[in-house]
């Protein structure tokens, strides 16, 4: 269902952005020629293009409320996490510099500050 919405969701805003740049700037439409009351006339060209501008706009509010419903819905999650798990051990307690800096089993020859401080 949902990815089902999402394709639709995808094809109106192709379309309401296909219509949006027929238009004029101005409002005059496509502007094509015609018979003046026709459909294909300035005039009728711009309302046709107003009103599908319109529609394609309120379905793609649509389908996007209810896009954010089914994401809601398939979570399956309705309350929200405000701790962090803690308890979680480090993945590596790496110590860059070694054992040397730590004072753990470090060979006295090995003391870079023994030389200084003699």
């Amino acid at each position: 269902m949902f990815l089902f919405l999402t394709v639709v969701q995808a094809i109106v805003a192709a379309a309401l952005v296909g219509v949006i740049l027929m238009q004029r700037s101005e409002g005059g439409g496509l502007g094509v020629g015609g018979s003046p009351s026709g459909m294909l006339s300035a005039r009728g060209a711009a309302d046709f293009l107003t009103r599908s501008t319109k529609w394609l706009a309120v379905a793609f509010v649509v389908l996007s409320i209810a896009l954010a419903a089914v994401a809601v819905e398939t979570t399956g999650s309705d309350a929200i996490e405000s701790t962090l798990d803690r308890t979680v051990a480090p993945a590596a307690p790496a110590d860059p510099l070694g054992p040397a800096t730590t004072g753990e089993g470090a060979p006295a020859g090995d003391d870079p500050l023994a030389d200084v401080a003699e």
